[in-house]
């Protein structure tokens, strides 16, 4: 970086994009195409986000945790089976690249926001949490699937994880925000390790842009937990729309 202003640029992202993917997810759609306009290659910038997106995660799970939200030993479980999925998603990143990805995800997100806005709303008493037994084990099954797609670009993935927990575990919004950022956090691990070993990270520039996730993430945890469930679900709308329509006609 040659100009003062790519670090500011940098942390102000990062605060934007911390904050989505602390709140609903595809913050990466937004931190990718800055560090590609700063002269990273794709993979290095895909490489070089994920110091960012450790170090939110783990702020993130620290700001939930500290407002008494926590799903420990679940999202253990299920940031295991992520983190086997992900060493393979990394690897898929660093070799291959698939030219047709924004349309598809665009296509996702657009099923996704159908599902938030018809799907009926589950009564309380239907809330009773499903963490253990058959669907602990749905859920270790379908997160190392989730982790090789974390592992290839992880954005967007934020949604389909909270989505997830909430119709098939039956938790909260706030809870299924807390569960994904600390799965995120641990399978992000093994991703940045295969991103680091194949050479695909700028430790200077991660590190920037991770002051900024970091302080969005802190921000939105406790925020989250503050204004609850309706604010989480109306701020994933607005941002799977936003997100769809740039995927689609912006590439």
């Amino acid at each position: 970086m040659e100009e003062w202003y790519h670090y500011v640029l940098l942390i102000v992202t990062g605060f934007a994009v911390g904050f989505i993917n602390t709140v609903a997810g595809g913050g990466s759609l937004l931190s990718l195409p800055i560090l590609i306009f700063l002269g990273l290659p794709p993979s290095v910038a895909n490489g070089t986000n994920r110091v960012a997106i450790i170090i939110q995660t783990a702020i993130a799970t620290a700001g939930f945790k500290s407002k008494g939200v926590s799903t420990a030993p679940f999202n253990i479980y299920l940031g295991i089976s992520a983190l086997l999925g992900a060493v393979i998603g990394a690897q898929i990143a660093i070799d291959i690249k698939g030219e047709t990805f924004n349309q598809i995800l665009a296509v996702i997100m657009i099923v996704v926001v159908l599902i938030i806005i018809f799907k009926p709303e589950m009564k309380l008493v239907q809330m009773q949490e499903r963490l253990t037994g058959k669907y602990l084990w749905i859920g270790i099954i379908a997160f190392f699937f989730f982790g090789i797609y974390g592992g290839f670009i992880n954005a967007g993935l934020g949604f389909i994880i909270i989505l997830f927990l909430h119709y098939v575990n039956r938790m909260t919004l706030v809870r299924s925000n807390a569960t994904k950022v600390a799965v995120v956090f641990i399978y992000t691990l093994s991703a940045l390790a295969v991103f680091v070993l194949n050479d695909r990270v700028n430790w200077t520039i991660g590190l920037i842009l991770a002051i900024g996730n970091g302080s969005g993430a802190w921000l939105a945890s406790r925020i989250s937990v503050a204004k609850g469930d309706g604010f989480i679900k109306t701020f994933i709308v607005i941002m799977v729309v936003a997100l769809s329509i740039k995927l689609w006609f912006f590439k």
